[in-house]
């Protein structure tokens, strides 16, 4: 193989025989990512592939440095066999979260193993060249520095908030003005295989692959953070709709109010139980006098975020506390349709408002509880994320590891 990033992007000159044998070679690369370490005996019963083809083609895996021998199996009796698997630091993959207000990059590995990680706080998201010229530097920026071999990192997840066409790499909410897609301008600038993707899909992918029981395969994240949007794990695979907008949750004409929302619509879930709802909800009830521990950031006209709501909250900050609830019984009352809808094992719930314990979780359930059919909710757990802020950075480089090499 003159090139693994030619080999795995399929931008081989081979032909015949040789194309054939790089395909299995594909193969056997997947099969190991997904089940581990496996013999060659397992592998010629899965793949259906005679054992002499098998045992060359592994040789030359482990001769590219792609495969490990890890010696012998023990067995019952008779002969060992020996079992191969895929080697750690061959094959690299890096996934880029761009925030609102920071970036975060990470490297992982062909086991989804976190290699090294950087977080860019001086950056803001805006609807600029510069912008996306930025973006496009921390990226370079973050791959010379990261201490991979940079012919070794076969792919970039780029995962942004907003609405997102995956398969055809557009952004329909920023970087909009270019006939190229986002996709092609990242990958001609930073020379690398590029996948775009919705950063809320991202991090459901990493909620799930992390925090699943080996049973589940139907799972909805519930994103509350600024804006509110799910992810949808169906028969385990992300399920994005036809062009790739599902998930959009916290847009359903929910409440009968006149307050607009940033889609441009009235009565938006997002209205009420978004973090930025919660903000303003919050500045208005102090500046109508009401008490709370919040009044001196807003005396002194600093700007009130959801994370100070949710910090003031667990320190016993009362106002703080009943907007979180009200926030969370609201949009219980929602989840009970995806409850009812979907019928998942579990939901698991994120974001700035997660932070927030059983001040969110209690009143969320029990609306849920209240408002579901009590046949679906009885079978529905539901649990807090585990997961850190580069989360959606480590499901959007997962994504992009499956992309590559074929899962």
């Amino acid at each position: 193989m003159s090139s693994l990033i030619n080999f795995f992007n399929n931008q081989t000159t081979d032909k015949g025989l040789s194309h054939k044998n790089n395909l299995i070679k594909r193969n056997i690369i997947a099969y190991m990512a997904t089940n581990g370490e496996v013999t060659l005996a397992e592998l010629t019963k899965e793949l259906k592939i005679s054992i002499p083809t098998m045992t060359k083609l592994v040789q030359e895996l482990e001769d590219e440095d792609i495969v490990s021998d890890l010696g012998k199996v023990e067995t019952a009796g008779g002969r060992r066999p020996n079992v191969y698997g895929l080697t750690c630091s061959t094959l690299y993959f890096a996934g880029v979260h761009v925030g609102r207000d920071s970036m975060t990059c990470v490297i992982t590995d062909i086991h989804n193993n976190l290699v090294c990680e950087s977080v860019y706080e001086d950056f803001e998201l805006a609807d600029r060249e510069q912008c996306l010229e930025m973006i496009c530097a921390n990226i370079n920026k973050f791959l010379d520095g990261c201490g991979c071999d940079r012919s070794k990192i076969l792919g970039v997840g780029v995962c942004i908030v907003g609405r997102v066409n995956t398969s055809e790499g557009r952004s329909f909410h920023y970087f909009t003005s270019s006939e190229e897609s986002l996709r092609e301008i990242i990958e001609r600038k930073v020379g690398l295989r590029v996948l775009v993707e919705n950063d809320t899909r991202a991090r459901c992918y990493a909620e799930y692959h992390f925090s699943r029981s080996k049973t589940e395969s139907n799972v909805i994240y519930l994103h509350l953070g600024l804006g509110v949007a799910i992810g949808i794990v169906s028969d385990g695979k992300l399920y994005y709709g036809k062009n790739g907008f599902a998930g959009e949750f916290g847009h359903i004409p929910f409440f009968d109010n006149e307050k607009i929302c940033f889609c441009g619509k009235k009565g938006c879930l997002e209205t009420e139980v978004s973090g930025i709802a919660i903000e303003e909800k919050m500045n208005e009830l102090v500046r109508n006098g009401a008490n709370t521990i919040l009044r001196k950031r807003y005396e002194a006209k600093e700007h009130i975020h959801i994370n100070d709501i949710v910090n003031a909250a667990c320190n016993d900050d009362n106002l703080s506390i009943e907007l979180i609830e009200e926030a969370g019984e609201k949009v219980g009352k929602a989840v009970a349709f995806l409850i009812n809808i979907f019928n998942p094992e579990s939901v698991i719930v994120g974001g700035n408002l997660a932070a927030a314990g059983d001040y969110i979780m209690l009143p969320l359930k029990s609306a849920t509880n209240k408002y579901s059919l009590s046949l679906v909710y009885k079978d529905t757990k539901f649990r807090v994320s585990k997961l850190g802020a580069n989360a959606n950075a480590w499901g959007v480089a997962m994504l992009m590891r499956n992309l590559v090499i074929g899962l």
